[in-house]
């Protein structure tokens, strides 16, 4: 594995690691019936995200570039594999990226630091949206470690049926001619 998929295989699996965490308070956010215990809980779990120092936030931020960085670099080579196994990676990790832009962030404002307008019911609702736009990118990173993998098996696949080839050749090359047209006539 070279440094560009190491780079990508790092940002998708550090963003799947820090939305399993939330997924522990989506999940009873979305799939259970809401109670004030489960309201409570996720406004504390998301304000206490939201108010992570600016490292963590950086450290975020970071690894976002670092994938879209590696995508980029994978994509370079524009071969087949790089066009469709690096492209469509590059363009689900996008949309990763766009939900997180536009239902991550704001909707962790409206929860943590409401305008004066917002009321608990809207608050609430923007928690269940920030828990569904979570599942989302949980699914399309997923979705991009898979196209990985695919990848290097395409990868791998292509090497062993060029070996055996190369195999085959090497033999059919060294194996003994059969009696020569002149010989025959003898």
């Amino acid at each position: 594995m070279g440094f560009r998929q190491g780079a990508v295989l790092a940002s998708c699996s550090f963003f799947l690691g820090v939305l399993f965490i939330c997924f522990f308070v989506d999940y009873r956010i979305l799939h259970q019936p809401l109670t004030d215990d489960i309201i409570e809980d996720g406004f504390q779990f998301y304000a206490t995200f939201f108010n992570a120092p600016p490292a963590i936030k950086a450290l975020l931020h970071g690894f976002i570039g670092v994938g879209i960085l590696g995508l980029v670099a994978k994509l370079h080579a524009w071969n087949d594999s790089a066009v469709l196994f690096d492209g469509s990676s590059l363009a689900a990790y996008v949309f990763a990226v766009a939900v997180y832009l536009s239902v991550t962030i704001p909707s962790l404002r409206t929860i943590v630091t409401p305008a004066e307008a917002n009321t608990r019911a809207e608050r609430i609702e923007a928690m269940k949206i920030l828990a569904a736009g979570n599942t989302i990118m949980m699914v399309i990173l997923g979705a991009v470690l898979v196209l990985q993998g695919g990848q290097e098996y395409a990868r791998r696949l292509e090497l062993n049926e060029l070996a055996s080839a190369e195999k085959a050749e090497k033999e059919k090359q060294s194996a003994p001619m059969d009696a020569s047209p002149k010989d025959k006539k003898e």
